[in-house]
């Protein structure tokens, strides 16, 4: 990046996620301000800077990184130009963890995966991809290996097939997927393939994968990584400030109750965790398999609790919320055992 003023597209946690890498590793390249279409749900400033709509940024001439989850992107792009703003860069996913992977290396957090030397021995791993029957097709073409597997979620509330592998098969909560989303996949892998001859046990989405390559398998094994996470999104000011975007107070309170009944030691730590920016987003995980088992054994007893002390209940309702708060659990479990597993991080492909 020249030295330059620039200005960002974004004001949400892929925003400010690039700001704080572009702050860190660009010193040349000063931030002018975060683009918005409508001020909504947005905030007024980000780190002393301000949050401005479209149509009230008429710097025309200065470059604008469009900072957004990339299927926003097109979209983007049309309303920059009736603007009359053609200078313009496009983050996508890749070029974004490569930022992130820099940006986390020079504070000295959040390991990659690619830091590790690939050994001789390759991992065994089964990684399922979540997909549910009214997600709008791909519009590229993509090929997955072999070891990565498709699951229908909320199987059960459709009697349309999209996938060999179904989470309404023996022991499940395909029928909650309204309220769960990828996390009844989750489950389904949790109590039927947890005593599978596989090493490394993992969650993608349809839409968003972790960047794992073929090559990356010889790094697990011989390095003894117990967790594949997505690099954080960074939050501002903190995770607090995410999660009113997407919880109603009373969803969290009942996390927080829940949490306090179930797993007491994590309850009291989760005010010092929730005080600091860094969040893992989207439920996606690689972990091996006894590392995965105890995730989710703790996990579903909590969500499980939580349905039963949302008002209202969690069988009365439909609005993803137990999905969103997985979210915040995991973010939670991880943070606290960091200094228990070795935990490796991988960027996050959203695809098109």
């Amino acid at each position: 990046m020249d030295n330059r003023t620039i200005a960002i597209y974004g004001a949400q946690m892929v925003a400010v996620s690039i700001y704080y890498a572009i702050k860190a590793l660009y010193t040349n390249v000063m931030v002018f301000c975060f683009i918005v279409k409508d001020d909504s749900g947005n905030p007024a400033s980000i780190d002393g800077l301000p949050v401005v709509t479209l149509e009230e940024f008429h710097e025309t001439n200065m470059k604008i990184i469009i900072a957004t989850p990339e299927n926003h992107h097109s979209f983007i792009i049309e309303d920059l130009k009736k603007h009359g703003i053609n200078n313009y860069q496009c983050m996508d996913s890749r070029t974004e963890a490569a930022l992130m992977e820099r940006y986390y290396n020079k504070m000295g957090v959040f390991p990659s995966l690619r830091s590790y030397m690939a050994g001789r021995q390759k991992a065994g791993i089964a990684i399922y991809m979540s997909k549910f029957y009214r997600d709008q097709p791909l519009q590229g073409e993509y090929h997955f290996p072999g070891w990565i597997c498709p699951i229908q979620a909320g199987a059960s509330l459709t009697d349309i097939c999209i996938a060999s592998v179904c989470d309404n098969e023996g022991e499940n909560i395909s029928e909650k997927n309204v309220n769960y989303c990828e996390l009844s996949s989750l489950y389904w892998i949790w109590k039927h393939e947890c005593e599978d001859c596989k090493d490394y046990i993992g969650l993608f989405h349809y839409r968003r994968v972790l960047d794992i390559q073929e090559e990356d398998l010889y790094r697990l094994k011989e390095n003894r990584i117990d967790v594949v996470l997505p690099y954080p999104t960074v939050c501002y000011p903190d995770i607090r400030a995410h999660h009113k975007r997407y919880l109603k107070d009373g969803d969290w309170d009942a996390m927080r109750r829940a949490l306090q009944e179930c797993a007491p030691s994590y309850a009291a730590r989760l005010p010092e965790i929730f005080s600091k920016q860094y969040f893992y987003n989207y439920n996606m995980f690689i972990a091996k398999r006894g590392v995965f088992k105890d995730y989710c054994n703790w996990l579903f007893p909590i969500l499980q609790k939580v349905e039963e002390l949302s008002v209202p209940k969690g069988k009365d309702r439909a609005d993803r919320y137990i999905g969103y708060l997985g979210e915040n659990l995991m973010t939670l479990y991880f943070m606290l055992h960091q200094k228990d597993y070795r935990i490796a991080h991988a960027g996050r492909r959203m695809l098109l």
